[in-house]
């Protein structure tokens, strides 16, 4: 009998980092996928990205909910009407496990779906420490959940310390390294083609959310970067944010700067490409988790401006900055030029895995006990 997976993907983010893990539990001739596709991937202001899950080929059921608005009653609404839906289609789909990745709102609503349907969900990525909200859900999935997946050691020591059995909680790395081990990455000279760049000047390869917490200050905080990249005039790919509390603030500052002759901007990039522009990529800046989690991989320094990653754990690739033109102006050169930064760079060495990871979520949800043990959490103290 085939144990029937249903994935939850609400971003172009979670869906990138997941897709080989995907492909893995698809091909199993023991398991049958099904994917919940809801959120940003349906949203045209941010490349409506459900068209490229399509061509994946996957089986996916559409939950229509949306950020309707730029502000953090929206996002909680969303959660709110995710759940109601996610509830029916679980009805409906009858999945033996629900799959969650990382910590954001539809994680959340499937966390919370799954624990009162008595269904068993597993969690990848769970155990870090960053900041803003992203925090809270993380943890909450954390203790709602039955099997824990987390990137790390550190990650699997901090979800045993709140309690859960160390026998449901397995290290497996970070799935987002699985595509830059195994996939074919554009030839440099065809990616640099395709987006029209000079490989002999640097290239800065632009990504920053908002921070939830911070959310009434995210145009402010945007303006800093996009008055350093004005000024440093180094060729640059802008990709929009995601669609939290001033996401749409950002776009709209976006706009402003997207007619500088060195910037290009895009709603979203496929997966394949991203990965190929990191590769060619002198410095990834903003807040994205890719300067943390895959960045290392390509020894790419990644300039990580801001709160959003405080605390998570990292390798030498990285340099902080604040909220401020100057400061980051001086990090990117730094990145570029330093030569004792390029030196311990060349040593860098990615905290968060060996790029197997799919092999061993596969393994595990095909092979893990689903029984009552599973199912009827106590706290492990």
């Amino acid at each position: 009998m085939t144990r029937k997976i249903l994935y939850i993907t609400g971003t172009r983010a979670d869906y990138g980092l997941m897709r080989s893990v995907l492909f893995e539990i698809d091909k199993n001739p023991e398991m049958e996928l099904e994917l919940a596709v809801t959120g940003m991937h349906l949203m045209g202001e941010f490349g409506k990205t459900i068209n490229e899950i399509k061509e994946d080929g996957f089986k996916i059921n559409v939950l229509s909910v949306v950020f309707e608005e730029d502000n953090k009653y929206s996002m909680a609404n969303f959660v709110g009407k995710l759940i109601q839906l996610l509830t029916g289609l679980v009805k409906k789909v009858k999945p033996d496990i629900i799959l969650l990745l990382g910590d954001r709102g539809e994680m959340l609503a499937g966390a919370v779906v799954g624990a009162y349907l008595n269904i068993p969900t597993a969690h990848l990525h769970g155990g870090e420490v960053t900041s803003t909200v992203d925090e809270y859900a993380r943890h909450a999935i954390t203790k709602l959940v039955n099997l824990h997946l987390p990137a790390t050691k550190k990650s699997a020591e901090r979800i045993i310390k709140m309690g859960e059995n160390p026998d449901h909680v397995f290290v497996v790395g970070a799935p987002g390294l699985d595509a830059i081990m195994t996939m074919h990455l554009i030839k440099k000279d065809e990616i640099a083609l395709k987006y029209d760049l000079n490989l002999y000047e640097p290239l800065l390869l632009v990504l920053q959310h908002p921070v939830t917490l911070e959310s009434e200050k995210s145009s402010k905080q945007m303006v800093e970067t996009l008055k350093a990249i004005q000024d440093l005039k180094y060729q640059t790919i802008l990709v929009y944010p995601n669609a939290d509390a001033g996401g749409r603030e950002i776009i709209k500052l976006i706009e402003k700067y997207e007619k500088l002759p060195f910037v290009k901007t895009f709603k979203s990039i496929p997966r394949r490409d991203y990965l190929s522009l990191m590769n060619v990529a002198n410095v990834l800046l903003g807040n994205s988790s890719s300067g943390i989690i895959e960045a290392p991989s390509f020894k790419l320094p990644a300039v990580n401006i801001g709160t959003r990653q405080e605390g998570r754990e990292r390798a030498s690739n990285i340099i902080d900055a604040d909220y401020n033109a100057e400061e980051i102006k001086n990090a990117v050169n730094k990145a570029l030029y330093d030569e004792e930064f390029k030196a311990k760079l060349n040593e860098c060495e990615n905290p968060y895995g060996d790029g197997k990871t799919s092999l061993k979520v596969t393994e595990i949800l095909s092979k893990i006990t689903l029984n009552k043990e599973l199912l009827e959490k106590r706290l492990n103290l």
